[in-house]
């Protein structure tokens, strides 16, 4: 039996998905995304999407094999060519005359799947640039849903048959093969690639880009949520941006955002916002930047400019619009903070946390709560305002931003306050003429003083929840950046030890045996030779000071040349000794001592090579050509 994808039982298997593991899949196409989900079903042998749901929690690694259906990665280098010889022929030259010789070039990669596209537009920007210059000027943010896709992009590995569609000439010069017959991109051009899982529908676009890269993406998606991606796609490109799409996506319902630059190979440009009516108006998919306001508009818009309360608007991406004069004098907004993301300015924490109730307001459609709060006149006064948040809607109740407004009521909560205080005389007075009544009276009071000291427990308990969001939003950003650290620490430990074992190789291929002293005269490297050589492990030796070593070296007779060779006077000392190894026997040996040198030629130890010596006199203090050597 085929579960019908318009079937109202996807939409509960969606809803859990979305409270399960945070995918929400509720904006795609009910379509194509019941047909995989019923591919998925039939290999489980499941006939129901209430039943799938049940399997799934049975089995939680089912989360995995669903998810990797649903998020078909498809995708390959240098797809549809002709597009991308477009794009690097006229597109990429057009964006660097724009802007100008040095200036850096910001390209995202939306729904960038394992990688290959991102690397595509990485080879592409270096033969224009060179690689020099796509090293100094290009950063490439590639971004998906998909964590597992994201795992392989980042590895920049690809057999064979993923690299067929790369040219030839380009395969050579920015892949390397390696044993297993896999092809690795250019670490060169690697690190200027930075991938990251980003949710199109939920998180915020990446700022200022040059260059927005979404192929056969959008597709996925109904069209609100299309509308609702483009809109972020604005605000993500620069006025000078290009937006790049696949073959299957063609933008013809969103001419107030994008204009067409090559239909055919779906390459369009930003059109620019004028003004802060023309934006909030795109975003309701009914304005036309091109048409003047009418009279009416203009007394609407004076009036909100004029208004008494200070006043402003955050449209539906979270961005602030529109603020009015008084807006503007109370919280000190400049117009540099107009397109700003909302949640980075002020003003939405104080004077209250505004935040969340913009999201409730958005999902309530309907206005909020009047809030009270205090705000510093400057002039060692304070300013009580009534906040109230507005969600905009248009005629078919689509949500085009908030609207928030501070009414100040200053002078209504002082006639308050002064009418409690007459109140409270009149009652003395009353309670005087009324002895009878007094215990009466002194009840209500306690009652009063009660409500009020419940009251300021309640505001205290308000404050601290506030500070709570506030104290888990600083953890949450600390903990990414923990993580990041965490990332290139294990990063630096792999280069460390990468380099160690490579210390070490040239350490035991040394044909003598080495010690490594530093400054100090204390043991810091001791091969497999030395260990054989004296008897001592190199555990046993490491941090002892080499003097105080029992070996059947005679340490006394190499202080001089030791003391040389830190004290730079000569670049190499060899002393020809008499010694016992570690099976007792006497042997002849050649200790040649050379400067550890740092990173600034400074002398930061000694390194020593044992070998056997030829024929000679031993503990003469003389090189191997019997010519003295220095002595301190």
């Amino acid at each position: 039996m085929t579960t019908s994808p318009y079937d109202g039982d996807i939409e509960v298997l969606l809803d859990y998905l979305r409270r399960n593991r945070g995918f929400d899949f509720t904006g795609y196409k009910r379509s194509s995304l019941g047909r995989r989900i019923n591919k998925r079903m039939q290999s489980v042998g499941v006939s129901g999407y209430l039943d799938y749901v049940d399997y799934l929690e049975v089995v939680p690694d089912e989360f995995t094999h669903l998810f990797n259906t649903i998020l078909i990665n498809v995708t390959g280098f240098f797809r549809d060519p002709p597009a991308w010889d477009y794009l690097a022929e006229e597109v990429i030259p057009r964006i660097l005359n724009v802007r100008g010789p040095g200036e850096p070039l910001r390209i995202w990669s939306a729904g960038c799947a394992s990688g290959q596209e991102a690397y595509t537009l990485a080879m592409l920007c270096a033969e224009v640039l060179g690689v020099e210059g796509f090293r100094d000027r290009v950063k490439i943010y590639a971004t998906d849903i998909d964590e597992e896709a994201l795992n392989q992009a980042r590895s920049a590995r690809y057999t064979a048959k993923e690299v067929e569609g790369v040219p030839a000439e380009l395969l050579q010069r920015y892949f390397e093969r390696n044993g297993h017959g896999h092809f690795i991109f250019s670490k060169d051009l690697r690190r200027s690639v930075i991938f990251g899982r980003h949710d199109l529908i939920q998180d915020a676009p990446i700022s200022r880009i040059d260059l927005l890269v979404c192929r056969n993406t959008l597709m996925y998606f109904n069209s609100e949520i299309q509308a609702h991606i483009l809109e972020r796609f604005t605000f993500a490109l620069r006025d000078s941006g290009y937006l790049f799409l696949g073959k299957a996506e063609m933008l013809l319902a969103h001419p107030g955002l994008f204009n067409a630059v090559d239909l055919k190979r779906r390459v369009f440009h930003k059109v620019p916002q004028r003004g802060l009516r023309e934006r909030l108006m795109t975003l309701s998919d009914g304005g036309n930047p091109g048409v003047p306001m009418t009279r009416e508009e203009r007394i609407r818009e004076a009036a909100f400019e004029a208004g008494r309360e200070a006043q402003l608007v955050v449209d539906a991406g979270g961005y602030l619009v529109m603020v009015n004069a008084q807006a503007q004098s109370m919280f000190r907004i400049s117009d540099a903070d107009l397109g700003k993301l909302f949640q980075d300015l002020e003003i939405s924490y104080r004077p209250v946390e505004l935040r969340s109730k913009i999201q409730q307001a958005h999902i309530d459609r309907k206005p909020s709560a009047v809030y009270e709060a205090e705000w510093p006149t400057g002039m060692g006064e304070v300013t009580s305002l009534e906040v109230q948040i507005l969600p905009l809607l248009d005629t078919n109740q689509n949500l085009l931003g908030t609207s928030i407004s501070f009414a100040d009521i200053t002078r209504s909560k002082r006639f308050q306050h002064e009418l409690e205080h007459t109140n409270r005389e009149l009652e003395d007075a009353y309670a005087e003429l009324q002895s009878t009544n007094e215990e009466l009276e002194t009840t209500n009071e306690e009652l009063q003083s009660t409500v009020e000291e419940l009251e300021t427990t309640n505001e205290e308990l308000q404050s601290t929840n506030e500070e709570l969001e506030t104290m888990n939003e600083e953890m949450q950003s600390t903990n990414e950046e923990l993580q990041t650290m965490n990332d290139e620490l294990s990063q630096r430990t792999a280069d460390l030890n990468q380099v160690n074992a490579f210390l070490e190789s040239i350490w035991a291929s040394l044909g003598g045996a080495v010690a490594v002293l530093d400054e100090e005269l204390r043991v810091l490297v001791w091969n497999q030779r030395a260990e054989d050589l004296w008897g001592v492990r190199p555990e046993e030796v490491q941090g002892q000071h080499f003097l105080n070593l029992d070996i059947g070296l005679p340490t006394d007779e190499l202080v001089p040349a030791l003391r040389a060779v830190l004290n730079g006077d000569d670049q190499q000392q060899a002393v020809v000794v008499d010694a016992i190894n570690r099976r007792g026997k006497r042997i002849r040996c050649r200790v040649t001592s050379t400067p550890l040198l740092g990173t600034e030629r400074e002398i930061r130890g000694v390194i020593m090579i044992t070998e056997p010596a030829g024929d000679g006199r031993a503990g003469d203090g003389r090189g191997g050509d019997g010519r003295a050597g220095p002595r301190k």
